[in-house]
């Protein structure tokens, strides 16, 4: 299973909606990076995506989107694919 990244915030109900969609999905680690506690952090999220908006998702080193990308993603049969590393 690829890595799996998210930048997060700790008050985001679409992180943690993210976060049971992986781990439904067997995901065990999600590397989380908290924009709320370093603005840093934020300036880098933003100028990688070119969104604002959290959570912002990576698997391996595919830039997924946010929560709605990712079930998206799940619906369409896409996920599993993409963890696993063979899309």
């Amino acid at each position: 299973m690829l890595p799996v990244r998210m930048y997060s915030t700790a008050m985001c109900p679409f992180c943690s909606a993210a976060e049971r969609l992986l781990k439904s999905k067997g995901v065990v680690q999600i590397e989380k990076i908290r924009v709320d506690l370093d603005p840093a952090k934020l300036q880098e999220m933003m100028m990688i995506t070119r969104r604002r908006t959290v959570p912002q998702i990576f698997i391996g080193e595919k830039h997924v989107g946010g929560f709605d990308d990712l079930a998206a993603l799940d619906r369409a049969g896409e996920l599993d694919e993409l963890l696993s590393g063979t899309a």
